[in-house]
Formats: structure tokens, C-alpha cells, sequence
């Protein structure tokens, strides 16, 4: 996965969007039923599928 977008907050932190998807992926089985379906609602696919290699 390939994602080069950095997010610059209020604080000037910059958050790097292929971090935060790659930390969701890795550990999808500690998150919520709540935060898997918001995941799927903004269209990652493996959010919404009990597969686990599914990406």
C-alpha cells in the first residue's frame, strides 16, 4: 500500500495517513464493532469483512 498524504493538525503535528490505515489493519481484531463500521462507512474494504487477509 502506497499512501504518501501527511496530515498537518492545529498543533503542527503531521500525521501520516498510511500509519494510522496500516495501525487500523494490524490490529482490526481490538477495534470496536462501532470503529470497523466507520472505517467501512469511509470505504475501506477490509474494515467491513471478517477476512482477515482481505486489504
Amino acid at each position: 500500500m502506497t499512501v504518501p498524504h501527511v496530515e498537518q493538525l492545529d498543533d503542527s503535528t503531521e500525521v501520516k495517513l498510511a500509519v494510522v490505515l496500516s495501525n487500523a489493519w494490524t490490529r482490526r481484531a481490538k477495534l470496536t464493532a462501532e470503529q470497523l463500521q466507520q472505517l467501512a462507512d469511509l470505504g475501506l474494504v477490509w474494515a467491513a469483512s471478517d477476512e482477515p487477509g482481505n486489504r
